[in-house]
């Protein structure tokens, strides 16, 4: 049991596949209150969607989930991605009623208590931007600012660019598609890029004969990487769907940025990309997943 600040007192424990529908439920009500606060859109446009998201983490076996709670009534919940070789965080929500308690602390100091213990070498995520106690709070964990994304969302642009062709990928692109991202990033997502591959979700484009790019789904909780702009404008416009409430783009990437908005994308809010441990500079186009 933990003692936070104001008195209250709550439990900590892992979450189980019946924490599924008040994990849900918190987790759609703390964003949509918190987006409303500020004028923005909910994340999860139900608390139905909110409860299915859950329950996918809860039942995947390379997700940690912790929950919390307050004389036995669950109160919030927090994840931790460990798919591949960098462990991403979230989603973290606390109940509205018992905000500003401490729970979210304890909550993320437990998720990197278990990054820690399984050699994670980083941990990242990203936060609504327009939330300053979360960007307080994780910047005191010791979390570092990378650089805003900005979350893009709109109609499929459903075309092709000269040159670069997009096809489903298969298991046989498995290795490459690991190349590719450890060229940009350092490391490769393989955990992610296998999921992808079983659910049918990964696409790959070609360009002179090899495959230059990849993505597990142009969305919110997937994430694209190829060696040039060219690449991803291919990725993007090929995508049948931008799942969920859009795809995440790196704001310094002015000339995707641009091209995306010429073709009647917009921009729904920022989010911050923040690290602990291990990060290296992208040297390649990409587009991270909420999760990093």
């Amino acid at each position: 049991m933990s003692t936070f600040p104001g008195g209250t007192r709550a439990v900590l424990r892992p979450a189980v596949p019946d924490d599924a529908e008040p994990c849900g439920r918190i987790c759609y009500n703390a964003f949509a209150t918190l987006a409303d606060e500020h004028g923005f859109p909910p994340d999860f446009p139900s608390s139905e969607v909110g409860v299915a998201a859950v329950r996918g983490l809860l039942s995947h076996p390379e997700f940690y989930g912790v929950a919390a709670e307050i004389d036995g009534e669950v109160v919030g919940s927090n994840f931790l991605d460990e798919r591949s070789v960098i462990a991403g965080v979230g989603p973290i929500t606390v109940a509205p009623g018992v905000q500003d308690s401490g729970v979210g602390r304890a909550l993320m100091a437990d998720v990197l208590l278990r990054a820690e213990q399984r050699g994670f070498p980083g941990v990242r995520l990203l936060q609504a931007a327009y939330h300053n106690r979360s960007l307080s709070l994780y910047s005191k964990l010791g979390f570092r600012i990378r650089e805003p994304v900005l979350n893009m969302w709109g109609e499929p642009i459903g075309a092709a660019v000269p040159g670069y062709s997009v096809r489903q990928a298969t298991f046989d692109d498995f290795d490459e598609c690991n190349r590719i991202c450890r060229a940009v990033h350092g490391h490769d997502r393989a955990g992610e890029v296998r999921d992808a591959l079983s659910q049918g979700s990964a696409q790959v484009v070609e360009h002179g004969g090899r495959i230059t790019g990849y993505t597990t789904g142009v969305g919110f909780f997937a994430h694209s990487v190829a060696s040039t702009n060219d690449g991803m404008r291919a990725l993007i416009a090929a995508a049948p769907e931008f799942s969920g409430p859009g795809f995440l783009l790196p704001g310094r990437n002015g000339e995707l940025v641009g091209w995306c908005l010429d073709r009647g994308l917009r921009i729904r809010m920022v989010t911050t990309l923040m690290s602990i441990g291990l990060y290296n500079e992208p040297s390649g186009a990409y587009l991270p997943s909420i999760l990093y």
